[in-house]
């Protein structure tokens, strides 16, 4: 029988902050909620009273109070969250004023550099005067093409503070990628680094600058932050817009003044990938992300004031969203730019020890490649503050849910994540108080109706279909940039089923109230009409110790669909029928004869977005002679030719 990988002891249970808001809502509400299960039925039964519980619990300051929790009309989308209230995002984040370390930012080539709470304050107090010097105010955009580094957070929240909208892409989008996303919104101020610094290199942006000023005719105002090109002169930068260096353009000091603004306010705008078309804009609220970040942060991943957070991410990601908002708890975050790989696979575990990191948030991609590499942390490292470890941007083999219980640490909470871009969330995380079973993501989020459907619209249990939310929750998008009737939007989330948000995961129910994802919908399997999730092969493929990664799809073929394999091998090696065998015999042992592909094909790289999720959507297109849009979406697309017109899969 199988057995749970971790426990969480009675005294870590009883001290997490998910257990005191369990007992905090029984006394409020005279109710008996015995465990998670119960108080997650009661936050998706009782909603209103759930996401006022998160309100009171964490404190959260409304300026002017709200009509109601929630205004809701028949079907989704159509709900107003706490109509009336207004509030101020950055507020939250600057509760905290004390010496106490906020921001650690380091970069690759080991330079460090620490803010506490009190000296960022006066930076965001300082930038906030500039920029409204500058004209910025309520419904303006800021954007940033920034690596991860301390002057990124102080932007975010001067901006955040006069009720601005923030936007951000990271320094390894393409040139059209940058176009594409901050010419649709208009920004009036652009804070952009100079240079940055990858896999050993600094690399120079004011050529790749100059071309995208060129294409934001109505920015006013460039602030240039020199970073890894110190040498940088504001006159390097060619625009019709005002350029400043950032140290030139304010100075820190005084108290920041935050402008309330509707819960609904938007606050951020994130992108899709654009792999499809141009990016769509996704304009998330002000309130809605405050409170569901407060609650996935706060009772999910149990992180307080004593915590250091740290996530790989750049600010491309909607991680680097969701771990600035670590601010609120009062935590230090640990911010890091540059390869997760270079000089040495253990680069960021080193950082575990060096900053005394208790909760570490990375990618299955990451923990699959220690794995592929050798690392062993439990033997190399002292780990000593490591209480949990968070996974997110594909799902998580279950071989790596053994591989950090085996080589990384033993007790810790492992918590495979899945949410996404779309809510700046997450729908299933994380749990102090829970088991980690193989495989699993530990449970559906608190106020989330989170299920998984059929193709005729019912729930099912230990069974694949798509996953959604049958109800409103706060941090649904407000809308999509330039898309006035809401119809982009609808078409997006709503068209599957009909008022109600389908998410594009092919997922699974497990009986311990967790969830497996398969995958996403679009890039599912169907051999002979049985649909495969691509992670069920995956997963198998990662058993394979010649084999790096790969990537699977669906190629039509003589009136029905098969599996097609692509593998990338160790260094000189070479696919021949053994291996071909070999992997055969893995997944079909493990799996279903369906899921064993029909041809296996070795390829030198697999293309990724920036993010580095791969993209099962762009190879089928290049297999079945498609064309592929806004390839500048992509980390490395070049590696989309390797697919084009190969003679494996004519025959």
């Amino acid at each position: 029988m199988q057995q749970p990988l971790w426990t969480p002891s009675a005294e870590r249970v009883a001290a997490s902050r998910m257990d005191t808001l369990r007992r905090f809502v029984n006394d409020r509400h005279g109710l008996q909620l015995a465990d998670y299960p119960a108080l997650h039925a009661w936050s998706v039964e009782q909603r209103e009273a759930f996401w006022q519980t998160i309100v009171d619990f964490f404190e959260v300051r409304f300026h002017t109070p709200a009509e109601r929790v929630l205004r809701e009309g028949r079907a989704m989308p159509d709900a107003q969250w706490f109509p009336g209230a207004t509030l101020n995002f950055a507020e939250h984040l600057l509760r905290r004023r004390d010496g106490h370390p906020a921001l650690v930012a380091i970069a690759e080539d080991g330079s460090r550099e620490q803010l506490s709470y009190a000296q960022l304050a006066a930076h965001v107090a300082g930038l906030q005067r500039a920029l409204r010097d500058a004209g910025v105010g309520i419904g303006d955009r800021v954007a940033a093409f920034m690596p991860n580094t301390w002057q990124t957070v102080v932007g975010m929240l001067a901006t955040a503070s006069l009720g601005a909208a923030w936007s951000s892409c990271s320094p390894d989008f393409g040139t059209q990628g940058v176009i594409d996303r901050f010419g649709q919104i208009e920004p009036k101020v652009l804070i952009a680094a100079a240079g940055y610094r990858y896999a050993g290199r600094n690399l120079d942006l004011t050529g790749k600058l100059g071309e995208i000023l060129q294409q934001l005719p109505t920015l006013q105002q460039l602030v240039l932050v020199p970073y890894a090109n110190a040498d940088v002169h504001a006159t390097d930068c060619k625009s019709a817009a005002s350029t400043t260096l950032w140290q030139d353009f304010y100075q820190p000091g005084g108290a920041p003044q935050f402008t309330p603004v509707a819960f609904e306010q938007p606050l951020y705008v994130l992108y899709s990938s654009g792999t499809t078309g141009v990016p769509k804009c996704i304009v998330h609220g002000t309130g809605g992300t405050l409170l569901q970040h407060l609650k996935e942060l706060g009772l999910h991943t149990d992180l307080g004031a004593t915590d250091t957070l740290f996530y790989y991410t750049t600010c491309g990601w909607m991680m680097w969203n969701w771990l600035v908002s670590g601010l609120a708890l009062g935590a230090t975050l640990v911010l890091y730019d540059g390869s997760p790989l270079h000089p040495e696979p253990t680069r960021l575990i080193d950082l575990i020890d060096a900053e005394d990191i208790s909760i570490f948030g990375t990618s299955a991609k990451f923990i699959a490649a220690l794995e592929k590499a050798g690392v062993k942390p439990r033997e190399s490292h002292r780990l000593t503050q490591l209480k949990t470890v968070l996974s997110t941007g594909s799902p998580l083999a279950h071989e790596s849910f053994e591989y950090v219980y085996r080589d990384v640490k033993a007790d810790i909470c492992l918590s495979s994540i899945s949410g996404g871009t779309d809510i700046v969330s997450c729908f299933a995380l994380g749990n102090p108080t829970l088991p980690v079973w193989r495989g699993e993501l530990q449970c559906k989020g608190l106020g989330m109706d989170v299920q998984v459907w059929d193709e005729h619209g019912q729930p099912v249990h230990g069974d694949k279909g798509e996953l959604v939310c049958a109800r409103h929750f706060p941090s649904m998008p407000v809308g999509f940039w330039n898309d006035a009737d809401g119809e982009k939007f609808r078409a997006a989330y709503f068209d599957t089923f009909p008022g109600v948000w389908a998410h594009g995961d092919y997922a699974e129910e497990t009986v311990h109230g967790g969830l497996v994802i398969h995958g996403r919908s679009d890039a599912v399997l169907n051999p002979g009409g049985v649909r495969i999730g691509t992670a069920e092969i995956y997963r198998q493929v990662e058993k394979v110790p010649q084999v790096l990664e790969s990537i699977a799809i669906g190629q039509d073929w003589q009136g029905d669909v098969r599996v097609v394999l692509f593998v990338r091998l160790r260094e000189e090696l070479t696919l021949d029928d053994a291996l071909r065998d070999e992997i055969c015999r893995i997944i079909r042992a493990n799996t279903t004869p369906r899921h064993v592909p029909a041809r296996i094909v070795q390829v030198a790289d697999i293309p990724r977005t920036i993010s580095g999720k791969i993209v099962e959507l762009a190879v089928r297109n290049i297999v079945h002679g498609r064309q592929v849009n806004n390839t500048d979406a992509l980390a490395n697309p070049q590696a989309l030719e390797l697919y084009r017109d190969l003679p494996e899969l004519r025959r």
